[in-house]
């Protein structure tokens, strides 16, 4: 049976079982993208972004590496998936068309993309999203022109996923309560002489038996000196008596994530840690205020900004105080349609969703990180997880 048969196969038993919302939120989402298409003069959207195709079929699997293309256009969704993924495009995908190529095959994926393209004057692309292979788009643009093509479809789609349906806002709250499932987990297990690997095991286990799917980005946690050192993560350390132990986990609900860090000390948490807890909640409270409709990104950052301002010289911070969360795949749960951070100049819409990843960091000490993933409302941020944002004390 080849992959052809085998679609149509599984169509007939098992056809859109698997689709993680209503026909009915679908129809919504793409309503509002057509409706900014025309808006813009774009005939059709050539999409490859694993997060943005979900957004618009519900299409998922944990094989995100392979090419996918979703061509959406005033009538029509068109979904380009390898053979290998035919399985998860019939049950998980509301589209029109599914066209399959051989998983080995990367050549034959040009053909039919350009009969599906060749009807649009006017092809919206993203640019900087994932997926867009350069030798897709250069076969792509020498066979239909590259005057075809335009880089604003990212934009377009990114200014739609930013604000949340009450769908959406429902799964991320799920996200929350599983992530902070986990969270306790680990925390309870957390002692001197605990690897960083058992700790993030047992968090790990938690959230999967509440019910997550994979993760976008699997449990972070680190120790001691390793937390100065942004982005690594556990490596059979053992945890030292009286060092922090920082945890940022983010379960999976339907695809949506809510992220949120913990910071707990095996023993005795010493003043300047306390310090630095009481900074990281300082700032929290500022974003808070800040992030209500007619505020900018700008805004909030400036206003964080100036409470971090005189620890700036000693205190290693990101530079981005939070980031829009949703619907995402590994390797991160970003989701990357916004940032509050300097020169971000884009209003705050009620729902949003942002998580703040409040880390602090003492080059080659330690660092205090706690969080919360945050929903605009009218009357400023109100926290989706349910961190009480106190340093937490593990037994020595």
């Amino acid at each position: 049976m080849d992959h052809h048969a085998y679609r149509h196969a599984l169509a007939e038993h098992l056809g859109g079982t698997e689709l993680p919302f209503t026909l009915d939120e679908f129809a919504s989402r793409l309503a509002r993208v057509r409706a900014a298409m025309r808006d813009s003069g774009l005939e059709a959207l050539l999409l490859t972004d694993p997060s943005d195709i979900f957004y618009l079929t519900g299409y998922h699997t944990f094989e995100v590496s392979v090419h996918t293309a979703l061509v959406v256009s005033a009538d029509r969704r068109v979904l380009q998936v390898p053979s290998i993924e035919t399985g998860p495009a019939v049950v998980t995908a509301a589209v029109d068309e599914i066209l399959g190529y051989r998983w080995e095959g990367i050549d034959e994926v040009i053909a039919p993309l350009v009969e599906a393209l060749a009807p649009y004057r006017s092809i919206g692309l993203d640019l900087f999203g994932a997926g867009l292979r350069f030798g897709v788009i250069r076969e792509l643009q020498a066979r239909l022109g590259a005057e075809r093509f335009r880089d604003d479809g990212g934009a377009l789609l990114d200014a739609i996923r930013i604000v949340k349906t009450p769908a959406e806002l429902d799964c991320l709250r799920e996200s929350a309560r599983i992530t902070s499932v986990g969270l306790r987990a680990a925390e309870a297990i957390i002692a001197p002489g605990v690897t960083d690997n058992e700790v993030a095991a047992e968090g790990s286990r938690a959230m999967l038996a509440a019910g997550s799917e994979f993760m976008s980005l699997q449990p972070i946690v680190t120790s001691g000196q390793r937390i100065s050192i942004i982005h690594v993560n556990h490596k059979r350390f053992p945890i030292g008596r009286d060092e922090p132990v920082f945890l940022e986990f983010g379960s999976a609900f339907q695809r949506y994530t809510a992220p949120m860090m913990r910071t707990v000390v095996a023993g005795r948490a010493s003043q300047e840690m306390q310090e630095v807890r009481d900074l990281c909640r300082s700032l929290f409270e500022a974003l808070l205020a800040e992030m209500r409709p007619g505020r900018t990104f700008d805004d909030a950052a400036r206003a964080a900004g100036a409470v971090l301002a005189p620890h700036a010289e000693r205190l290693f911070f990101s530079g981005v105080f939070g980031y829009a969360v949703g619907a995402q795949f590994p390797p991160s749960w970003v989701e990357g349609t916004g940032y509050i951070a300097r020169g971000q100049e884009r209003e705050f819409v009620a729902d949003m969703v942002f998580h703040l990843p409040l880390c602090l960091r003492l080059p080659g000490q330690w660092g205090i990180g706690l969080s919360d993933t945050v929903r605009v409302t009218p009357k400023g941020g109100e926290p989706l997880t349910d961190n009480d944002w106190t340093l937490g004390v593990a037994r020595a």
